[in-house]
């Protein structure tokens, strides 16, 4: 599987993010000729108006509930902070669109009716040790090891529980997050938990329910939407390209899906587009650059993945490609089928 999962990502990942302090590399190859990059099919769809939000100021564990519910449905609000912020906004009316309702920032109640509980606890087990070690920030270091993992227990909780670290310390006053082991008692937002154990290195299969679904990804609001038809069926936040090596706009398609994938990397695609010979094989892992997912496209080294860092989401550039945090990646890779359209816009 390894050897499958090293040989697929050698084609594909290597124009992914990679949001760590890198050595200059020698001087690549001359770049391509235009004539040999892939061109994008025709019709690439024109953007919808943008609907300015007003949400009511909510209390911290107000904004919490409905951060909850939207992620709960499948409309990422960003990282559960408590906070009223650009993607919370974003997330509620694109699930007020999908369902016919006033495209506004007006809550009703039903909405937070469905989350009873705003909070409940986590215990730490000795299983969710296996999931913490070492992860060096150099790739000639990285390269040397069998897996990436989370580097403390810290920021598996908040990984699992699609939290800002500083959030769940907040919740948590009094406590030593920083030193969590078994059996000690997180406090932690009450939504659908990301569970990275239950994902390995494998291939996703064709989803032919989902054979006709198209992903949108609209780089200027930063946010990729899944449509069923004319049904919008889910939305996250992203970090799209950037000005060096941006989104390639057009239409695409979806080649393969991975979890928990290798990673190429290789500075000359990172720094400048361009393949080289110099590169190192890192392993899969929460902290791997592209996170738990890699979506493929065909346009060689772009595609829609993961991240180690999901405090950059939305706010940070990335190589070419597209960033989701991981808890929002093992949902998209449940949601859409390799064949799907992808527009990039």
């Amino acid at each position: 599987m390894k050897l499958l999962l090293t040989l697929l990502l050698s084609l594909s990942v290597t124009g992914s993010a990679f949001a760590q302090k890198r050595k200059n590399p020698s001087p690549p190859p001359a770049k391509p000729s235009a004539s040999k990059i892939p061109r994008a099919l025709p019709a690439t769809p024109t953007p919808a108006p943008k609907i300015p939000v007003a949400l009511p100021n909510y209390d911290e564990q107000t904004s919490t509930r409905l951060q909850i519910f939207l992620d709960n449905n499948d409309f990422g609000p960003g990282k559960i902070d408590g906070q009223i912020g650009e993607f919370f906004g974003k997330a509620l009316v694109h699930y007020k669109r999908s369902h016919g309702m006033p495209q506004t920032g007006v809550v009703d109640s039903w909405l937070f009716d469905q989350v009873p509980e705003t909070f409940t606890n986590y215990t730490i087990t000795e299983e969710n040790l296996k999931f913490i070690g070492e992860a060096p920030t150099e790739p000639a270091e990285q390269a040397k090891l069998k897996a990436l993992p989370y580097t403390s227990l810290l920021e598996f909780v908040a990984e699992r529980y699609h939290s800002a670290e500083a959030y769940l310390k907040k919740l948590n006053p009094g406590k030593n997050l920083e030193a969590l082991k078994p059996g000690d008692v997180v406090n932690v937002p009450n939504v659908l938990p990301f569970e990275i154990e239950k994902l390995g290195e494998s291939f996703i299969k064709a989803n032919p329910a989902f054979a006709k679904r198209k992903v949108f990804i609209d780089t200027k609001e930063r946010f990729l939407e899944i449509h069923d038809g004319n049904q919008l069926v889910a939305e996250f936040p992203i970090t799209p390209g950037s000005t060096t090596l941006p989104a390639p706009k057009g239409t695409w398609k979806i080649l393969g899906v991975a979890t928990m994938p290798w990673f190429r990397h290789d500075e000359g695609v990172l720094n400048y587009g361009v393949r080289t010979d110099e590169f190192y094989n890192l392993p899969p892992g929460p902290n791997n650059p592209v996170g738990i997912l890699w979506a493929g496209l065909n346009r060689p080294g772009i595609g829609i993945h993961g991240t180690n860092n999901p405090e950059t989401i939305g706010r940070a550039a990335s190589h070419g490609c597209i960033r989701l945090a991981n808890w929002d990646a093992a949902r998209v890779k449940d949601l859409i089928s390799v064949g799907n359209v992808v527009e990039i816009y």
